[in-house]
């Protein structure tokens, strides 16, 4: 059966990642559309993020912005980081489940609908000093 459990529980708790993070889970947006928003924001900082992020014309960057919103305040609540400290580490977009329906057609046909869910994960994590 299981061996050495607290060693094992131990080695995860050690290896765990402690940057700040947040989920925006069953996005109803396609994932392809959220990837290219989340592509102009990868590696910027917390502030440069959301300005680029408020003032990009795409329905998929409201989601995005309280993703990243809701990373900082993890940030700042959680491990006592300043916003203005924090830049964009990781993110990105994966495809939840889909909603499928049909559309009806002619002769009594049908043609499928596939309405796309996303999950966004955003790390944040703080600037090294130069």
């Amino acid at each position: 059966m299981a061996k050495r459990i607290r060693t094992k529980a131990a080695n995860r708790q050690e290896n765990k990642d402690t940057r700040p993070k947040a989920f925006a889970r069953h996005i109803r947006i396609s994932p392809y559309k959220v990837r290219r928003i989340i592509d102009l924001v990868r590696g910027k900082s917390y502030t440069d993020a959301v300005a680029i992020l408020k003032n990009t014309p795409a329905g998929a960057s409201d989601p995005v912005i309280r993703a990243i919103n809701s990373a900082a305040a993890n940030a700042e609540h959680n491990n006592n980081l300043a916003k203005k400290d924090l830049f964009v580490a990781e993110i990105f977009a994966d495809q939840g489940p889909v909603l499928k329906r049909i559309q009806p057609r002619a002769r009594g046909s049908a043609d499928r609908i596939l309405k796309r869910t996303s999950h966004i994960t955003v790390i944040l994590d703080v600037r090294e000093a130069k």
